[in-house]
């Protein structure tokens, strides 16, 4: 291939996360439109893996705060770029939801629509129509 070929790509980088209460941030990201595929829970009910689709590509996979885990994470600290083509039914979903959202979505001066919100916990999510840019290989 040459320098200026161009290539779109599957998305193969997951975000993964914990959380003190991964019900109620994987219920919020469902009512937002990911899909609940997987959830796996230890016989005292408590969260040890997720996956959380998103149906225009991609997803997230998070689970329960393991503090003493050997990739522990502080809850509430994660940031995620969500890619849509319809960020208003995703700001319509999130307010049904009852998500702190701004009236509008911003529109970017790179060309990308984007509404911005955070979970439960406190992790910041933004909707946005910017894809970025195809891969020069």
């Amino acid at each position: 291939m040459s320098e200026d070929t161009l290539t779109t790509r599957a998305a193969t980088v997951w975000p993964t996360f914990q959380a003190y209460d991964p019900r109620a941030v994987i219920d919020i990201l469902v009512a937002l439109g990911f899909v609940e595929t997987a959830c796996y829970a230890d016989e005292a009910g408590v969260i040890q893996h997720a996956q959380l689709d998103w149906p225009e590509g991609g997803g997230v996979m998070l689970g329960s705060h393991k503090p003493a885990g050997p990739f522990t994470q502080q809850p509430g600290t994660s940031a995620a770029y969500v890619v849509t083509t319809d960020v208003d039914a995703v700001l319509t979903r999130a307010r049904a939801a009852g998500a702190v959202v701004p009236d509008a979505p911003v529109e970017q001066d790179y060309g990308s629509r984007e509404v911005g919100l955070r979970d439960p916990e406190g992790n910041q999510w933004t909707f946005g129509t910017y894809p970025g840019e195809p891969l020069r290989s």
